[in-house]
């Protein structure tokens, strides 16, 4: 081989190998992955190293989650180049080896975001959005101090939105018991709102500019827009935050600078009003006004109150089972659970209404469908109305499936329930049965329907048990067999042939 040749193949082969080598640093960098996986084995230990370290728990199977993690991941990716850097990590809370780590992180449902200070000695929800940008943003203040100090007018602009909740202190001097107590009150609710502090109320546009003492003023897109409080005592102030931060008349609307209110009105202990009417009527103007000095009267009295555009509110109409032509519609939902509905209200209505419920006059309202003509296929409908005599007082052993239209786990379940009816058809002891759980009230105190399918088994004697198993054909027949009570003649020959 000549020089020339052994040269040239010589070239090709660096070629061939700055090719491999450059494809293959593409192809790493494309599968970095920017979120790190924490398991039982590791948590602690790499928490533990972190001042600052956000965890997500999930689960595999979970839409939220699978919807979650490309945004987490481009969030992920980056926060890597913050100063400091701001690591994202994720656990399968679903696995068996680390549910502990979810039960200590009191994980309820998926995903569950948590934020981990100083190697985890202090947790905090996360509560912020979703989306990769969002998640940026919001880290990005975690980080931060707790409360920045305001000292331009430049500042106030950047720190404070007008559509926000947003909590300044007012102090002469940076120093004291009451600055300190707010610099841990800014800490201790840095993750649920924002804070900052100055010396010159001037620079606050809302609200009382010539206040010499140190002064609490939050500032809100509703009501009076600025209510103040002197008090610095931590807990009066985290009480006092909560009760100036609730609008006296939540708006329901579809608007995004107005969720985080109506997320705080349903997420409310006391009990919930709720008025829904046609916003162009011609009488609306006497109804708001009505329903607002109502909501004044009550304030502080255990009752929130709501309202909403008719055309806004289809979704509530359905859950409380109303139509929209019965509008206006007045509910209250109270802190038990029970509802109480009335229709085609007039201004004048409203006030009496509300004290019969305040005296405990008023019945709850009960919702069902209407009994069907025909119920002769293999899975027997039920609802309310029938609730009582087909389940409750019937002698027989009855499954019952509590579902929900648009669930996918229901229409997934659905033909293996079928299928467990028709290996029961025969058996003249035995009722396979379904109700919809958005259509049809159940007594909360009998069937707790925490989600979308439940399952429940009432055997002849009385005895109502929840279905925990898997929900497969073969396990839901060997549940009924085993917790019904027999007799004789219980056990069809469909059944046997079918275990």
């Amino acid at each position: 081989m000549s020089l020339k040749v052994a040269m040239k193949n010589y070239s090709i082969l660096l070629l061939s190998v700055f090719v491999i080598v450059s494809f293959s640093n593409v192809f790493a960098e494309e599968e970095k992955e920017f979120v790190l996986t924490l398991d039982h084995s590791n948590f602690s230990e790499i928490v533990s190293k972190h001042n600052f370290i956000v965890a997500e728990f999930y689960a595999p199977w979970c839409g939220h989650c699978k919807h979650l993690a490309p945004e987490y991941e481009k969030a992920a990716s980056v926060l890597s180049t913050h100063d400091p850097a701001i690591v994202l990590a994720k656990v399968d809370a679903n696995a068996e080896e680390n549910k502990p780590l979810a039960e200590k992180y009191q994980v309820q449902g998926f995903p569950t975001i948590k934020i981990l200070r100083n190697g985890g000695e202090k947790i905090q929800d996360y509560n912020g959005p979703r989306e990769a940008d969002g998640i940026v943003a919001y880290l990005k203040k975690q980080v931060g101090p707790a409360s920045p100090e305001i000292k331009t007018k430049e500042d106030a602009e950047s720190l404070i939105d007008d559509k926000k909740i947003f909590i300044v202190g007012i102090f002469p001097k940076f120093s004291g018991e009451e600055y300190d107590n707010f610099l841990v009150l800014a800490d201790k609710m840095r993750s649920t709102h924002d804070f900052g502090h100055t010396s010159n109320a001037k620079l606050i546009a809302r609200g009382d500019s010539s206040v010499t003492k140190p002064t609490l003023r939050l500032l809100k897109p509703f009501d009076e827009f600025s209510v103040d409080s002197k008090n610095f005592e931590v807990e009066a102030m985290e009480k006092f935050i909560e009760e100036a931060s609730t609008p006296l008349v939540t708006i329901f609307d579809q608007s995004e600078t107005n969720q985080p209110f109506v997320s705080k009105y349903f997420e409310s202990k006391d009990s919930k009003v709720m008025f829904f009417f046609n916003y162009d009527h011609e009488k609306q103007e006497n109804l708001k006004s009505t329903y607002h000095e109502l909501a004044a009267l009550y304030k502080g009295k255990e009752l929130v109150f709501l309202e909403g555009d008719v055309k806004d509110s289809q979704n509530v109409f359905e859950y409380f089972g109303v139509d929209a032509d019965q509008s206006p519609v007045l509910i209250i939902q109270d802190s038990k659970g029970d509802k109480y509905v009335s229709l085609n209200v007039q201004a004048s209505h409203i006030a009496p209404w509300l004290k019969d419920f305040t005296d405990g006059k008023l019945k709850p309202h009960i919702k069902s469908e209407e009994v069907p003509e025909t119920n002769d296929e293999p899975v027997k409908v039920v609802v309310t109305k029938s609730l009582k005599e087909m389940v409750l007082d019937s002698e027989k052993n009855v499954l019952l499936k509590v579902y929900a239209p648009w669930c996918g786990h229901c229409k997934k379940l659905a033909p293996i329930y079928d299928e467990v009816a028709l290996s029961f058809e025969q058996d003249p002891n035995v009722v396979i049965a379904k109700l919809d759980g958005t259509k049809n009230d159940l007594p909360r105190e009998t069937f707790a329907v925490k989600g979308f399918p439940t399952l429940f088994f009432k055997s002849s004697s009385g005895h109502i048990v929840q279905y925990e198993g898997e929900r497969t054909k073969d396990a839901l027949i060997e549940f009924i067999q085993k917790n019904r009570d027999t007799t004789p003649e219980t056990t069809s020959e469909s059944v046997k042939d079918e275990l």
